[in-house]
């Protein structure tokens, strides 16, 4: 197969897929995001604007609700096509895309055999991930 191969992991080719993955996953959350919309929209049909003016004690934006805050809860509602959740998934979508850019420079520079950009690439992987898994909520 070509792609373990040093030649097809050339500077110019590593660009031209990273290009792709990003514009891809750009374009994937895009269109998740839009056909969460257009549902969420259906399903919102009568609700007026004062429907969504906060109460005055609350916070100007309270933010998500509690189900669209974690994957596990998120996904079940997505699967019933609950349009919020599926906007959701395609802001995960995106948020995602450059870490999995971040991942596969790290597997491109272990096939070129270039440590230490391999480790640089893993150190940001996982600020990356750490500050995801461990921040403040």
């Amino acid at each position: 197969m070509r792609i373990f191969t040093k030649e097809f992991w050339s500077e110019r080719d590593v660009e031209l897929l990273i290009g792709k993955l990003l514009r891809y996953g750009v374009m994937l959350a895009c269109g998740i995001t839009l056909f969460g919309g257009i549902i969420y929209l259906f399903q919102n049909h009568g609700a007026t604007i004062e429907h969504y003016k906060p109460i005055p004690d609350e916070l100007p934006f309270p933010g998500a609700e509690q189900y669209l805050r974690e994957l596990s809860t998120m996904l079940p509602r997505v699967l019933s096509f609950d349009g919020a959740a599926i906007i959701q998934l395609g802001v995960c979508v995106l948020i995602a895309t450059p870490i999995i850019r971040v991942a596969f420079s790290a597997v491109a520079f272990l096939i070129e055999k270039d440590y230490l950009y391999v480790v640089i690439t893993l150190i940001v992987l996982a600020i990356i991930i750490a500050n995801m898994l461990l921040g403040l909520h």
